[in-house]
């Protein structure tokens, strides 16, 4: 049975994926698959603590915190489960320092990110990440560092995450 869920898995993933395929979408794919890294958000968030109002300085600190526990999650059931990433040439520097693809850490980041936007607002920027955060997921697997279940993995891990790190 596992091996039929995750024949079924690689297939669908391969159906998704366009790496391989030069153009506009690929090049999209790239950057919307990258927006995710952890040191994108983490910079950011350091520029709005530095340069926000005392509302936005507690914004970022949550976030910045739900990163770094989403991260340490992640990591561990990685190195848990080891699930090798897909065969590809894309994302060398993924493939590099992190071999292992089950959960995808930039869904999980996306998933945690959308959920404390959304507890925490503005409404505006919830909309802009709840709209963002499945398309990161997406990219990963059509750029092929990711199966389709490591990105639902991530994302249900970032919606827990997301909700500890609102509720504690």
């Amino acid at each position: 049975m596992l091996t039929q869920i995750l024949t079924l898995d690689a297939t669908l993933s391969n159906y998704l994926r366009i790496a391989e395929q030069p153009g506009l979408l690929r090049r999209i794919a790239a950057l919307v698959a990258h927006s995710g890294d952890s040191w994108f958000w983490l910079a950011g968030l350091v520029l709005v603590w530095w340069r926000g109002s005392l509302e936005w300085k507690q914004k970022a600190i949550s976030m910045g915190i739900g990163i770094l526990i989403t991260a340490a999650l992640v990591m561990a059931l990685k190195y848990t489960i080891r699930r090798r990433r897909p065969d590809g040439k894309w994302g060398e520097i993924y493939r590099r320092t992190d071999p292992h693809s089950f959960p995808s850490g930039h869904a999980a980041r996306a998933a945690m990110l959308a959920m404390l936007a959304t507890g925490l607002g503005p409404t505006w920027l919830a909309a802009v990440i709840l709209v963002w955060a499945p398309l990161v997921g997406l990219a990963r697997v059509a750029m092929g560092v990711h199966y389709l279940s490591d990105v639902i993995g991530g994302m249900l891990l970032g919606l827990a995450t997301g909700l500890l790190t609102l509720y504690s």
